[in-house]
């Protein structure tokens, strides 16, 4: 009985190692998402940025919600 508790300790335990690493290739994932997004929408001229109807001051949410609310 206390093999079979361990064993599924152990499984348990690494489930959530890979479960964690998972989580943060994910996380990284979207932060290079949000920094490709935020620097091409940042590169825009003013003149760009009011065609497409954008504030500069805005950049930094629209790329946030284009990559976690979407």
């Amino acid at each position: 009985m206390t093999t079979a508790t361990l064993t599924h300790s152990g499984f348990g335990f690494s489930a959530r190692i890979a479960n964690m690493i998972e989580r943060m290739k994910t996380a990284r994932a979207r932060a290079a998402e949000y920094q490709r997004t935020y620097r091409e929408l940042q590169n825009l001229t003013n003149r760009e940025l009011d065609d497409i109807g954008v504030r500069r001051c805005d950049i930094a949410d629209i790329a946030h919600k284009h990559v976690y609310c979407s």
